[in-house]
């Protein structure tokens, strides 16, 4: 099977952030919907922080926990998805508790425009089945998506 991936940091560098991170929900929003990195970055730690400081549940614990609610080391589903609905983009699940795996990280299984994936423990951007990230995450093709996010003004689904 022929490999889909463009190395995309989705602007990370230009920001002038370095090292080692936990950010491909910042990378995967800023790639998919040409928001700058810094941009979701901060969206996204105040998105972070505010729902640590008016929500009553164990995810804004954990935040609470944590204390600094920086997206470098990973955003929680509650927050993200939010955030990524507040933009007008959709969910569109691909599996469901106890259906296995339908849908792989591979060009003739995903729709065609820009979507977003949710993966066990790692989110990525998909331009016209075409993986961009800061790695291959497919795993030759067998990764399953759990699902993605799509704008529906660009695509029919």
């Amino acid at each position: 099977m022929k490999k889909l991936y463009q190395h995309n940091d989705g602007g990370r560098d230009e920001a002038g952030f370095k090292g080692a991170t936990g950010d491909c929900v910042i990378r995967a929003i800023a790639i998919a919907m040409g928001i700058p990195y810094q941009e979701v970055y901060d969206d996204l730690h105040k998105a972070s922080k505010d729902f640590r400081d008016t929500k009553r549940c164990k995810v804004a614990k954990q935040l609470a926990k944590e204390g600094a609610c920086s997206p470098r080391k990973g955003v929680y589903k509650e927050v993200s998805d939010v955030y990524i609905e507040s933009k007008g983009w959709r969910w569109q699940p691909t599996m469901s508790i106890g259906s296995g795996c339908k849908v792989h990280l591979r060009k003739d299984e995903l729709p065609s425009g820009k979507i977003i994936t949710r993966l066990t423990k790692h989110f990525c951007a998909v331009i016209d089945g075409v993986i961009q990230d800061t790695y291959d995450p497919s795993r030759n093709g067998t990764r399953c998506v759990y699902g993605y996010y799509y704008n529906p003004q660009e695509q029919n689904h």
